[in-house]
């Protein structure tokens, strides 16, 4: 009984959360930005990094871990120490089209996801002069790691950040949810990192996996 439970809730767990956080995701990157990303990583421009490999990239490498997650995925789970500039932000435009955005994002996507109609997002138009802001000092010499929840964003602002100068740039392959347990030494927050994107009922979903044993 157990296990059947088990089951069922796994296959809904992979049916119905990740894909519906990677179709959100995979429209975001459909933005001119995301264009040739790939290409500045299998050139070398952009250097691929495995989260299991981050530890070393960030320490003997000098590199500093770039979180372009939303406010509300790193608050469940975010790395001590990091840069955080948002690639998408909050859109608090109450024109009706937006509005009737929202609620549709709400009944297809924001229950699934914990997102809530009012945490519709846009591109946000500060994140080079945020990112700038961030690594004072540095300026466009800044060794950065970008990072997402599983990889398609922080291609984005990989870009992004390419084009605008920045040439010392790596990307954490696959993201935040490729991490195990110890890929990251010191992360804040309620939940794991690998699991900080999953929210609402997907959330639940997860739990009882968890319970059950059936992820870990």
């Amino acid at each position: 009984m157990a296990m059947g439970a088990a089951a069922t809730a796994a296959t809904c767990f992979a049916a119905v959360s990740p894909s519906s956080s990677r179709r959100r995701i995979s429209a975001q990157a459909t933005s001119p930005w995301a264009g040739g990303a790939e290409e500045l990583v299998r050139s070398g421009a952009v250097k691929a990094v495995r989260p299991r490999d981050a530890a070393e990239a960030m320490g003997a490498e000098g590199f500093r871990l770039l979180d372009v997650r939303p406010a509300w995925e790193r608050a469940r789970a975010g790395v001590r120490g990091s840069a955080h500039v948002p690639l998408f932000v909050e859109d608090d435009d109450m024109g009706p089209v937006t509005l009737l955005k929202k609620w549709v994002h709400l009944g297809y996507i924001g229950l699934w996801t914990g997102q809530a109609a009012q945490a519709f997002t846009k591109m946000n138009d500060r994140f080079l002069d945020d990112v700038a802001a961030a690594v004072a000092g540095d300026g466009k010499d800044a060794k950065l790691l970008v990072a997402c929840g599983e990889g398609l964003r922080s291609l984005i602002a990989v870009r992004m950040l390419h084009d605008d100068g920045y040439r010392n740039l790596a990307w954490l392959a696959g993201g935040f949810s490729k991490c195990v347990d110890g890929d990251f030494a010191d992360v804040d927050g309620e939940s794991k990192l690998q699991y900080a994107t999953v929210g609402g009922v997907s959330y639940i979903f997860l739990q009882i996996l968890l319970l059950l044993g059936v992820v870990k």
